[in-house]
């Protein structure tokens, strides 16, 4: 797949510019936005911090929380579009990507931002929708199975860049495999609570 990263045909300013709107967009903190605007305070402030979906639930605001994942998704899948219609597919991966670095490190509040599951499938939305399908596949089959919400998007992250690889799409496989890496980064908390067998299951209280 590395050979693949270093064959792109895409040149320098394009894909500087792909990378500065991808980020851009992707740094929008929607989880933040809203709950201020609904009058519940910094999302910052309780659970984990972060300002994801998962995060904007625990107000107890479930539309709020459908609300964040759907934009924060979108935002990516939008950097992706928009840049793909005018600079081309190579760029389109590269906003896509970006996107989601800019969920995860968004320069408007410190660079803490969320895990990047939202923006994953919003890039995948943008680059090659129909693995959204199989990802939702994965994720609840795992989710059925084991009733861990982290560890199904874990694993859902994984399959996606080898199901890329198998169906020929290289590029986006290489990508893909690269945010599946920083995103199981971000997801190191949940990781460790996995492992140690305290990871909160779907539907369970505190």
């Amino acid at each position: 797949m590395l050979s693949n990263l270093m064959s792109w045909q895409i040149t320098l300013p394009i894909a500087l510019a792909a990378a500065v709107i991808g980020y851009l967009l992707g740094s929008i903190p929607f989880g933040l936005i809203l709950t201020r605007a609904a009058g519940l305070g910094d999302v910052r402030s309780i659970g984990s911090g972060n300002i994801g979906a998962t995060n904007v639930l625990r107000t107890g605001n479930r539309k709020l929380a459908a609300a964040t994942l759907l934009l924060d998704a979108l935002k990516a899948s939008a950097a992706a579009w928009i840049v793909g219609y005018f600079l081309g597919e190579e760029a389109a991966i590269i906003a896509g990507f970006f996107a989601f670095i800019g969920h995860l490190f968004p320069v408007w509040i410190g660079f803490k931002g969320g895990k990047g599951v939202a923006t994953y499938i919003g890039t995948l939305l943008g680059v090659a929708p129909i693995m959204v399908v199989l990802f939702a596949a994965v994720w609840l089959a795992v989710a059925v199975t084991t009733r861990y919400s982290s560890l199904s998007a874990l694993v859902a992250m994984l399959v996606i860049p080898v199901a890329l690889l198998i169906l020929g799409n290289e590029k986006v496989a290489a990508v893909m495999a690269i945010m599946t890496v920083i995103s199981y980064w971000k997801h190191r908390a949940n990781i460790s609570r996995l492992m140690g067998g305290t990871e909160n299951k779907i539907g369970a209280k505190g």
